[in-house]
């Protein structure tokens, strides 16, 4: 399938504008450039409406993290799930407002209480400093699921590039919380996640390479992301790097997101069919003509905002939760 045409369009304009290269700018300018794409850009149509929203800050292990909670509203229903949300970026970009678009939609389209998490970013603090504050999250919404409205036995974590990352991570990690008493996650949402940080050039992943340059991820951004979040980490096959290379056994119910036109493509793919191989359930979804981060487009994109609502429709079933 060709590319989304309103995507093309985008593309095609920041081309004429001259986007910036990632490897040319500092983490601080790029950051101020991709609120500029996904704050404002989601003026555009206001936002998705959702019952109440509150900002909170959690005692993380390197400092406070702040978190920003979404509500439905409305009547509580027997059976709410709170999803805890890492937003992407690389782990250098993106905060609570650059992803609120998808805590939103997550919010009103499963009717769940939705916990978006501002771990801290490299390069100020590399790894594994994004892992800990994802992980204090998740267990701080696991303590307060019940005054933050949700339901002990759904209890997710989610999250998309990066952040599909971490929420995997945390899904691995998980068992020794739940030895301590805390409720197991109930699902796993992955879209576009970047699970496997090793460079191998292409060779086992294609679609690093296919798809590597000029559709807004390039391969240049994703040496230049993992550069600043390696620090001083030396084995990239470390599973809370790349938990591809992670025990799977045993892991809560996955929906896993892709994007025809990714780089990240072929490795998300290829955690699926791992996570299947190891008896995990997964829900798998490629969405053709779209590229990676086309969440942030719903606004522009009627097949980014379809992609989307199917998304929250996918998450729906996977929690026996129907519409």
């Amino acid at each position: 399938m060709p590319l989304d045409p309103q995507i093309d369009g985008m593309l095609a304009l920041l081309e004429v504008l001259g986007r910036a290269r990632l490897d040319l700018t500092s983490p601080a300018a790029a950051r101020r450039s991709m609120r500029q794409a996904t704050v404002d850009v989601r003026l555009l149509d206001g936002g998705v409406p959702v019952g109440r929203v509150r900002g909170d800050r959690l005692r993380g292990p390197g400092g406070p993290v702040e978190v920003r909670t979404y509500h439905p509203g409305g009547r509580r229903p027997v059976r709410r799930p709170t999803i805890v949300t890492f937003h992407g970026g690389g782990f250098v970009l993106g905060d609570l407002d650059t992803h609120d678009t998808l805590s939103r939609w997550l919010c009103r389209e499963v009717d769940a209480v939705v916990v978006s998490v501002a771990y801290r970013l490299a390069p100020e603090d590399p790894f594994p400093a994004a892992v800990e504050d994802a992980m204090a999250a998740t267990r701080w919404a696991a303590d307060r699921i019940d005054r933050l409205g949700g339901d002990a036995e759904l209890l997710v974590v989610a999250g998309d590039s990066a952040g599909g990352n971490l929420a995997a991570v945390v899904a691995q990690s998980w068992g020794d919380q739940i030895a301590r008493g805390r409720p197991p996650l109930a699902a796993q949402v992955l879209l576009y996640p970047v699970v496997d940080l090793e460079d191998d050039g292409g060779t086992r992943y294609p679609s690093r390479v296919e798809f590597g340059d000029e559709l807004l991820l390039t391969g240049d951004d994703m040496h230049w992301f993992a550069d600043h979040y390696l620090g001083e980490a030396e084995d990239r096959r470390d599973p809370r790097l790349s938990p591809i290379n992670g025990d799977l056994e045993g892991l809560p119910p996955a929906v896993l997101v892709t994007a025809e036109f990714d780089p990240l493509r072929d490795e998300a793919e290829a955690y699926a069919t791992a996570l299947e191989a190891a008896g995990v359930r997964v829900t798998h979804r490629r969405f053709a003509g779209l590229i990676h981060g086309f969440v942030a487009f719903s606004a522009l994109s009627p097949a980014c905002a379809e992609a989307l609502e199917e998304t929250c429709s996918l998450v729906r079933a996977v929690l026996d939760r129907p519409s």
